[in-house]
């Protein structure tokens, strides 16, 4: 237990050296204790969780690999920097789309698509309408941005699991209607309105208000993610009560 607290410890110290460094201009610091925040979170959970879901530790796992990544790349000298941008560009979002599925994979298990297709029909209208509309308004604004076509396929295919892990774990919700499912879903909400901050902060304007507030999201994101690793999914349907990972 102690030693689970340092290291909560260690997350939070990153997080607060992360906003001293970006609100005093020096980005490369914020970066680097940024990017150390989530690789921590993933410790804790491999040493500290006894409940461990294979799924969600391989979303840590990839997440915390393309975080890492970046650092290291950022340290590495390289005759075509260009080709090192790119790499890391390619490489690091594609173990991100990864980790979100992982991620989706482990929400859907815990679902009845047949009753949820057959009683939530609004819901599946409102969510395809909605996410077609952000998918729309975020390729409104990266899409003057992007250079090659591959960036725009790479743009789209990260934005719609973005958006299906959002209405996934909506929907597992409105299923399962426990605690366990609301945290998933508050989890998902953080890290997409994360990901659109970093949006407006890489393409519109780097303005230091934005990258903390999205960190802070991502932050709330993973402490939502991590207390529901700690839970059990008990649904209650039709009163009848079950128990899955």
């Amino acid at each position: 237990m102690y030693k689970s607290k340092v290291l909560v410890g260690f997350v939070l110290v990153c997080y607060v050296l992360f906003a001293i460094f970006e609100f005093s201009g020096n980005e490369t610091l914020a970066y680097y204790f940024h990017s150390f925040i989530v690789p921590l979170i993933t410790v804790i959970y491999i040493f500290f969780v006894k409940r461990k879901s294979k799924l969600f530790l391989l979303f840590l796992i990839f997440y915390s690999l393309s975080d890492v990544l970046g650092v290291v790349l950022d340290n590495l000298s390289y005759n075509d920097p260009q080709q090192l941008y790119d790499f890391q560009y390619y490489f690091g979002n594609a173990l991100y789309i990864f980790a979100y599925i992982f991620l989706i994979i482990k929400i859907g298990k815990s679902l009845d698509f047949k009753y949820v297709i057959k009683n939530f029909k609004l819901h599946f209208l409102v969510l395809t309408i909605l996410n077609a509309y952000l998918l729309y308004v975020l390729h409104a604004i990266i899409n003057p941005n992007l250079v090659f076509e591959s960036d725009y396929y790479l743009e789209l295919v990260y934005n719609i699991v973005l958006l299906i892990l959002l209405s996934m774990a909506l929907l597992n919700y409105f299923y399962n209607d426990n605690i366990k499912s609301l945290y998933l879903f508050l989890g998902a909400l953080c890290i997409v309105f994360s990901e659109v901050l970093d949006v407006a902060y890489i393409y519109i304007t780097q303005r230091c208000i934005l990258n903390f507030l999205a960190t802070t999201l991502a932050l709330g994101a993973f402490y939502f993610f991590y207390q529901q690793s700690k839970l059990l999914n008990v649904v209650n349907k039709e009163k009848e009560y079950f128990i899955t990972e």
